[in-house]
C-alpha cells in the first residue's frame, strides 16, 4: 500500500519474557477508518501501546508517515500526529471540560488551539454546555466524548480509537459510530480498535481480526462481514 500512513511490519512485544504480540503486520492508508477486531487478552492493547511508544518492541518495524517510530519517545510520536485515545477514557476529573480539552494541544496543535476547540464544541455540542463543570461530574458517554474530543485537539494524522463504545448505552454507541463516519468524511485516518464487530465493521474499509497475539483474518469490511468464520466466532451466527 503506497500511500500508507501506519505501516507494521513483524512486530513481537510483551510484558518481561511474557511475549503478547507474536509477527503483527498491517497498515493504515491515508483517510482510511480500519477496524481491529479481537476479544478481551488478544493483544489488541499491547498493540496500542507500541505504536504509541508506550511501550517497546523487542522486534518489528513500525513506520508513521514514512518514518520510523517503534521504541521512540511517546511525545514525538504525538508531535508526528498519532494520537491514541486509549480504553477507559482517563480524563482528568477535578479539571473542567475546557482544561480537559486544551491539555490535548499541549504537545502538538497550540498553534490552532481557537480553531481546534470551536471544531470539537461543533462536534459535541453537550460539551460546549459544559466547559466549566469538572469532567469526573460528567455521564459516562459525555467523558467519552471528552476523550475523543482531547484527542482531536491534537489535530492528529491518524487517530487510534481504543474501545470507544465500550460501556455506552445504545443510543450512545450509534452517536459514537456516527462521529467515526463523520470524521472519516473529512478524511482522517482512523485505527479503530473495538469488539463491537457489526457496527465497527459497517463504517471500516478495511479489518484485521487479531486471536492470541497474531492477526488471523484480513480484508475489505464487506467481505469479512460476510464470512462464516468471524460471524460463528463473534456474532455467535
Amino acid at each position: 500500500m503506497a500511500d500508507a500512513v501506519l505501516r507494521v511490519r513483524d512486530l513481537h512485544a510483551g510484558y518481561g519474557d511474557f511475549r503478547v504480540l507474536q509477527g503483527v503486520s498491517m497498515e493504515v492508508a491515508a483517510g482510511e477508518v480500519v477496524a481491529l477486531l479481537g476479544a478481551n487478552g488478544v493483544g489488541k492493547t499491547t498493540l496500542n501501546r507500541a505504536l504509541s511508544g508506550l511501550l517497546r518492541p523487542s522486534q518489528g518495524a513500525i513506520t508513521f508517515c514514512g518514518r520510523p517510530i517503534a521504541g521512540i519517545d511517546h511525545a514525538a510520536i504525538v508531535r508526528a500526529g498519532l494520537v491514541h485515545v486509549p480504553e477507559g477514557r482517563r480524563i482528568f476529573p477535578n479539571l473542567s471540560v475546557r482544561d480537559n480539552l486544551l491539555l490535548g494541544c499541549y504537545v502538538r496543535g497550540g498553534a490552532t488551539r481557537a480553531q481546534s476547540l470551536a471544531r470539537v464544541l461543533e462536534s459535541f455540542p453537550r460539551l460546549a454546555a459544559r466547559l466549566r463543570q469538572a469532567a469526573g461530574s460528567l455521564s459516562g458517554g459525555e467523558q467519552q466524548m471528552l476523550a475523543i474530543g482531547r484527542g482531536l485537539m491534537a489535530r492528529p494524522v491518524l487517530l487510534i480509537l481504543d474501545e470507544p463504545s465500550l460501556g455506552l448505552s445504545p443510543k450512545l454507541v450509534e452517536e459514537m459510530f456516527a462521529l467515526i463516519l463523520r470524521l472519516r468524511a473529512e478524511g482522517l485516518s482512523i485505527l479503530l480498535v473495538e469488539q463491537n464487530v457489526v457496527q465497527s465493521l459497517a463504517v471500516a474499509a478495511r479489518a484485521y481480526v487479531m486471536e492470541h497475539g497474531r492477526i488471523v483474518m484480513q480484508g475489505a469490511a464487506d467481505v469479512l462481514a460476510g464470512d462464516a468464520r468471524l460471524r460463528a466466532a463473534y456474532l455467535g451466527l
